[in-house]
């Protein structure tokens, strides 16, 4: 390893690896220290002296100098450096330089190779932290290559990317040179490889950024993404707040005639994105979730099932394509939900009617009795036993009769 290897070799890790100085010079003199010891048996006697700019590296080898040697790795006798002149005393130290050939070609390899492994080593951390701290943000790379299972992708340094086909939206199919856009999912270091990093383009993150990207007040800080949840490739729910009543949450998501949500719709290969305004009344949220189909009541069981009841007409509206509407309703609050048929009314059914509107034919504080026991219409009333009316309304058999008989005429034809 002559100087001009040695000044190529500096020159390339300092400005291809982008290694900083002070770990390039600590590298350079661990790599000669572990050759010294191997050779000298100790390198702590040992002086290294580097300038990476020159491309030199010097080395020398300091020893007592001693009358009788007992270690020569240590020390040098006092005639050997005193036999052209009498310049040393004994327990003084000799420098001597090290020239590299001293090494053996052996060595010489051993230096290079260390070298070598010890850089890679850098730049495996030096990647690694790069793209930990960027976990959850977008990347826009280059596909370099196609699997059955998985995607590899470029970035501008030629670092490899993954996106796994469990990453990818249903329906993708990318070739060679297409961009990519997704978000960095995980960084993972297997067996001392290099980092294996992984996007997706499935995860409710990915969505959110999109907006981040497309919508201002959003990157703001003005509005802000309650929550996400998709069905990659079908369809997605973006529940979003805005603090500021001056401004309108699923307009500005929106964008005038749609152009900033449109964007977002085609890079995610026209998956369906519903954004609606975010509430903590879960039967509220439900609504906006399963709009435009139209609710009679919702009712929560106690299996913590949540039970939605629609007309015949609303409930394909309200389970969407294959399920995925109600079920993404579900997941925005964290419930299952169940779409139950409600049959309606007959046209020969007749209407029921409010108690109140009795008052000219029954006393008023009977009315007040009967309501007092959940009954506030005609048929709540008919569908009671007398006994039972009697009883809990603490009322007689003979005013119990009459009350029946009034409101049993309001339906007889």
């Amino acid at each position: 390893m002559e100087k001009t290897e040695l000044k190529d070799a500096f020159a390339e890790f300092k400005n291809l690896k982008n290694i900083d100085r002070p770990t390039m010079m600590g590298v350079l003199e661990d790599v000669f220290k572990t050759q010294l010891a191997k050779t000298y048996g100790t390198s702590d006697n040992f002086d290294i002296i580097i300038n990476i700019d020159k491309g030199d590296c010097e080395i020398y080898r300091n020893r007592e100098v001693v009358e009788n040697v007992e270690d020569p790795n240590t020390q040098i006798a006092l005639a050997e450096v005193n036999k052209d002149s009498d310049e040393y005393e004994i327990g003084e130290t000799y420098a001597e330089k090290v020239e590299m050939k001293s090494f053996g070609r052996r060595g010489i390899l051993n230096i290079r190779q260390n070298l070598q492994g010890r850089i890679m080593d850098i730049e495996k951390a030096n990647l690694y932290n790069k793209y930990i701290a960027k976990i959850g943000e977008i990347f826009t790379g280059e596909v370099y290559q196609t699997w059955s299972k998985e995607v590899l992708i470029l970035d501008e340094d030629g670092n490899e990317l993954r996106l796994p086909k469990s990453e990818q939206i249903p329906g993708e199919h990318f070739k060679k040179n297409d961009t990519v856009k997704a978000i960095i999912k995980s960084v993972e270091m297997k067996n001392n490889t290099t980092p294996y990093i992984v996007l997706s383009r499935t995860s409710d993150e990915f969505l959110e950024k999109l907006f981040e990207q497309e919508v201002p007040e959003i990157y703001d800080g003005l509005i802000t993404i309650k929550k996400v949840v998709r069905i990659p490739g079908e369809r997605a729910k973006v529940a979003v707040e805005s603090y500021d009543e001056r401004i309108d949450p699923i307009g500005a998501c929106i964008g005038v005639k749609g152009a900033r949500i449109i964007g977002i719709v085609r890079e995610l290969r026209n998956e369906n994105i519903d954004v609606l305004q975010w509430t903590n009344n879960t039967q509220l949220l439900i609504q906006r979730a399963l709009s435009p189909a139209k609710i009679s009541s919702i009712v929560t069981g106690e299996d913590g099932k949540i039970k939605v009841y629609m007309l015949p007409d609303e409930v394909k509206k309200g389970i969407g394509k294959g399920g995925c509407n109600i079920k993404l309703a579900g997941m925005l609050v964290g419930q299952e939900i169940e779409v139950w048929r409600e049959l309606p009314k007959q046209d020969d059914e007749e209407e029921d009617v409010l108690l109140s509107e009795f008052e000219n034919e029954i006393e008023p504080w009977i009315i007040e009795k009967l309501q007092s026991i959940g009954c506030d219409t005609a048929k709540s009333v008919l569908a009671l036993s007398p006994a039972d009316i009697a009883k809990r309304a603490d009322l007689e058999d003979e005013t119990v009769a009459e009350v029946l008989d009034i409101l049993r005429s309001e339906f007889e034809e």
